[in-house]
């Protein structure tokens, strides 16, 4: 187990109707020579037990209250991660403000996932904070965003014909979760060059009529391709 999932705690950890619920501690990334905005945190085995897949898996719910949509990644461990910045929360600001401003004006706020009406919720957590989080599979897996360098690929790939598609006709084919596999295999490389090859594979096997990449370890356990952040020591400090 790893430093970062040591520190979660675990002993909040319970099954929802409308979700899973368990608490969890904000650790810091450490990354040496540069200051650091976010923040992460591993959800407890017995909630990552729950999901439906050891690989990345897109969830909605809350956090301290707050909604949101993000995609755990795999950490190598059979286990699950969560990064979280403010870019998580864009689309709950909106909805705070208009809260606030319907509490301060008498009226009753429409009603929020994960709280009571009328209940603000927590304020943003910072770097060693305990947050409470419900969380559930979505139940549409949305759009992954396309690299530039992987939709420049398939833009030049030569077209398909009727009957054989071309790896362009067979992209749009799959499902976002297969393509979502496909961006997670062709981005998780650190070296330039594995990952211009990918590319080239992917196209390849697309026009060949496969529909996801072929041999990919989406948990990362077995070909150790994976993990979540270290954790900074200082992680309990009050910086960020």
């Amino acid at each position: 187990m790893t430093k970062a999932a040591s520190a979660v705690d675990r002993s909040a950890e319970s099954k929802t109707a409308s979700g899973i619920r368990f608490t969890a501690r904000l650790l810091r990334p450490k990354v040496p020579g540069r200051p650091v905005s976010w923040t992460f945190l591993t959800l407890p085995r017995d909630a990552s037990a729950k999901l439906p897949s050891r690989g990345q898996v897109t969830v909605e719910g809350t956090i301290n209250g707050h909604p949101f949509q993000a995609t755990l990644e795999p950490d190598g461990q059979g286990g699950h991660w969560l990064k979280v910045d403010r870019s998580l929360f864009k689309a709950d600001r909106k909805r705070l403000k208009e809260e606030r401003d319907a509490l301060q004006a008498g009226r009753k706020p429409r009603e929020a996932p994960g709280r009571e009406s009328g209940e603000l919720p927590q304020p943003l957590a910072k770097a060693g904070d305990v947050v409470t989080l419900e969380i559930a599979p979505v139940a549409e897996e949305p759009e992954p965003k396309v690299p530039a360098d992987l939709r420049k690929a398939l833009t030049a790939a030569p077209k398909g014909s009727p009957g054989k598609p071309g790896a362009r006709e067979a992209w749009a084919d799959i499902t976002p979760a297969a393509r979502r596999d496909f961006i997670h295999w062709i981005t998780s490389p650190k070296k330039p060059e594995t990952r211009a090859k990918r590319i080239a594979a992917a196209c390849d096997m697309l026009a060949k009529g496969k529909r996801r990449p072929c041999c990919f370890d989406r948990s990362g356990m077995y070909d150790k391709s994976l993990s979540c952040p270290v954790a900074d020591d200082d992680s309990t400090d009050d910086g960020r």
